[in-house]
């Protein structure tokens, strides 16, 4: 108990949003595992007095078969125990190789936030050429749905027309649309959100109006408005967004040529038309205009001019100030305003002002405080979004000149910031552990004999999440601290029975075989029911099924590991520890002596 709660109390103390994962699972399980232990300590042994009954030599014939195949099997264990302790040298050999082969697959296993989870439907947006018309959005988003919709997974459509979502930038735009596909139950559908994305893709690749754009939404509410990652393109000298602009095509030619990327892509557009209003400051100022009149009543009329708030039917509604359609249809319309002068008198706007058509970008978005450009883009099937990140970061080092900067936002940002949190999680859980065993064993050197019992773990599930094409995301490194507990767990069986044997007078070779047999039989069955219980937990589906297979096998191969392979030479680390001598005789297996627990040397040879 207190080595599970030793592993998860650390990391509840990590911050951002990897820590806040860590957080929750960490106190679940903390208080789980406590209120476990003090079930086991005080109700338990009350059951365990009402349910068994005493021995009798009348057995079922099942547990009597079951009985001489597990006798066996234990004494196939017991053989392989002590193979490995004559044969030190060999052991920590495959030990080593074990860990080196453990650091390898952490290299080769690609990283990643959290998963992309299906999540029962996903967004798509439709991007015309600036200046393009409702009408013209309106049709190609019935183009897209109708390509979509034949589909049988997906449910329904529906688009929001005049509405850029994606981009962020524009708010309300009339060349731009979002798209919503909800889809079927998962148990009425053969397609993965993720998969239906891809196909709808190549369905409109037909559509030659504007730019259709489909992506999952966030694993994590909040960050982001889509799936995939966020790249800001920051100009920290001169020239603004339009330097940013000249730049953009070469940036997102080189990143599209990437094996790892897919759709990049940005929604920024430097040449949109505008209508741009050339005040004659002189002239106003003659005619007795203040300036700040002429631009309240363009803003007031043109635009939406915010007047303040009522209730009604308890709700807060918004008074904004605006002229009626009709009124503000053609450039000419803006002539056809008054402003009131000094004198009292209305003149029309059109006596000191010209109205001319200009290009430029419709907003310019700010990201620390600096000019920039958003991209959006997603990692390729088979790769994964750490791998992405790193892949643009290398094209935009290759592409960019020194005073132009980047920088990510939405999970990309998270992932990058939290790209230390497992070597802290892992590192903190491995001291807490050590010092626990330390204060248990009152001895330094003891508890390594459990300690180094974890990189097993750590090897099944690097093994596991390999095979299947999973990332290291924050769900696999919850289940890597899990699985320091576990894998201490079962090293905690052997050595500690093996410590009373040395206290009884075995000499530490005796003692370690001798307690790998005794504590064989617990060891397998609670770590089976274990891995039959987390069987589910990694082959799960449905809503959330990418956490939690991520989790799950993880731990799965995990305490696959920890449980056929390291309690071969668990034993072998304990009687390094205490005699610290590579070669094993005969009468250190069939002779007992007294050895003070560390001891080097026998005092009492051949003493029972």
């Amino acid at each position: 108990v207190l080595v599970l709660v030793a592993a998860f109390g650390p990391i509840a103390f990590l911050g951002g949003l990897a820590g806040e994962l860590y957080r929750q699972f960490s106190v679940t399980i903390s208080i789980a595992v406590v209120l476990s232990g003090v079930v086991a300590l005080t109700l338990t042994p009350a059951l365990c007095a009402v349910l068994l009954k005493p021995n009798t030599e009348n057995h079922h014939r099942f547990f009597l078969w079951f009985n001489r195949r597990f006798l066996w099997l234990t004494q196939r264990y017991t053989a392989g125990v002590a193979f490995f302790l004559k044969r030190a040298a060999l052991g920590m050999i495959l030990f080593a190789g074990m860990v080196v082969l453990a650091g390898l697959l952490w290299k080769a296993v690609p990283g990643g936030l959290v998963p992309d989870e299906d999540q029962g439907y996903y967004i798509g947006a439709a991007i015309l050429p600036e200046g393009a018309s409702l009408d013209r959005t309106d049709a190609m988003v019935r183009q897209m749905e109708a390509a979509v919709s034949a589909n049988k997974n997906i449910d329904t459509t529906f688009a929001l027309v005049g509405l850029d979502f994606i981009g962020g930038g524009g708010g309300l735009k009339s060349s731009a649309a979002t798209l919503f596909f909800p889809l079927k139950p998962w148990e009425e559908r053969n397609q993965s959100a993720q998969q239906i994305v891809g196909e709808s893709y190549m369905k409109t690749g037909g559509i030659k109006e504007g730019l259709p754009l489909f992506f999952s939404p966030p694993a994590i509410q909040g960050l982001g408005q889509t799936g995939g990652f966020e790249f800001y393109l920051q100009n920290k000298g001169e020239g603004g967004v339009r330097k940013l602009a000249e730049l953009l095509p070469k940036l997102i030619e080189e990143a599209n040529k990437q094996p790892e990327l897919a759709g990049v892509q940005t929604l920024f557009q430097a040449n949109s038309p505008q209508l741009y209003v050339d005040v004659d400051n002189e002239r106003a100022r003659a005619m007795g205009v203040a300036l700040p009149d002429i631009y309240n009543t363009l803003a007031a009329t043109m635009g939406s001019y915010y007047v303040n708030d009522f209730n009604k039917n308890g709700r807060i509604y918004q008074v904004l100030l605006q002229a009626e359609g009709q009124f503000r249809a053609r450039p000419d319309n803006l002539g056809d305003m008054h402003v009131r002068s000094a004198s009292g008198q209305m003149v029309p706007i059109r006596a000191f002002t010209t109205v001319k058509f200009v290009t430029g970008p419709d907003s310019v978005a700010r990201f620390n405080a600096l000019p920039a450009i958003k991209l959006l883009g997603d990692a390729k099937p088979g790769y994964s979004s750490g791998q992405a990140i790193a892949a643009m970061e290398r094209v935009a080092k290759t592409v960019l000149p020194a005073n132009i900067t980047y920088d990510w936002g939405g999970a990309s940002f998270q992932e990058k910031r939290s790209s230390n949190a497992a070597g802290l999680a892992l590192g903190a859980g491995v001291v807490m552990i050590f010092l626990i065993l330390a204060a248990q064993y009152e001895k330094w050197s003891l508890p390594f004999s459990v300690l180094l019992a974890m990189p097993f773990g750590v090897f099944g599930a690097l093994l596991a999440v390999y095979l299947r094409q999973f990332n290291n995301d924050v769900y696999f490194q919850i289940g890597l601290v899990t699985l320091l507990g576990l894998s201490a767990k079962n090293a905690i069986l052997i050595v500690e029975f093996a410590v009373m044997k040395v206290n009884e007078g075995y000499a530490p070779v005796a003692a370690a075989l001798e307690a790998a047999r005794l504590r064989f039989r617990p060891i397998l069955m609670t770590s089976l029911a274990f891995i039959l219980g987390v069987v589910p937990l990694a082959f799960s589906s449905g809503a959330g099924a990418a956490a939690r297979q991520s989790l799950g096998t993880g731990v799965l191969g995990g305490m696959l590991a920890a449980t056929f392979l390291a309690i071969f030479l668990v034993p072998l680390f304990f009687k390094l520890i205490n005699d610290r001598r590579f070669r094993t005789t005969e009468e250190d297996f069939h002779h007992p002596v007294h050895v003070p627990l560390g001891s080097a040397t026998p005092e009492a040879p051949g003493h029972a």
